[in-house]
């Protein structure tokens, strides 16, 4: 899993999927290096930013910022790890600025803590409310990867119709 985690991102058309998630500690960097594995096992490239960025400094954080930023805007969808007691404050940004952007945002929460007395509400509502979908374990997030790569190559194959008809008229 981890050897299909370090496929580069850009190496062939697959769908770009960012992998966002706390990534303080061995714990936080597995994890999220677990579901990188799933996510490309899925048939997604992956952007992972503690793999995909230069080593953090005291000088270069707006060359990350910049880095991962533009990471989501290229991609196709974002997988949030929402886990622990609360969302990690990274995490947090990078799925408001995905549901800014108009992304499909898939979130992951397999801590079985209830954060929240209502029975529907897993996580934050402000970020529960921007997810497209939300999993609660990984072979969740693998139906859910499924259903979203067919929508995109359906999507893709309509593109493709759409331009060669209207080549063919021209």
């Amino acid at each position: 899993s981890r050897q299909a985690c370090t496929t580069s991102s850009l190496m062939t058309s697959k769908p770009l999927a960012y992998i966002a998630g706390p990534l303080f500690d061995e714990g936080e960097r597995w994890w999220v290096e677990r579901v990188c594995g799933v996510v490309a096992e899925g048939g997604f490239n992956t952007f992972l930013p503690h793999r995909d960025n230069v080593p953090k400094t005291e000088h270069n954080a707006l060359e990350i910022f910049t880095n991962n930023r533009d990471a989501i805007d290229r991609c196709d969808l974002v997988i949030a790890n929402l886990n622990g007691v609360t969302t990690d404050d990274g995490t947090a940004w990078e799925v408001g600025y995905a549901h800014a952007r108009g992304k499909d945002i898939i979130g992951l929460h397999t801590d079985w803590r209830a954060r929240f007395p209502a029975p529907g509400e897993i996580v934050n509502l402000m970020i529960q409310c921007s997810l497209n979908h939300l999993a609660r374990s990984l072979s969740d997030l693998r139906a859910v990867l499924a259903e979203r790569l067919r929508h995109l190559e359906l999507a893709d194959a309509s593109k493709n119709t759409a331009e060669k008809t209207l080549s063919a008229g021209a």
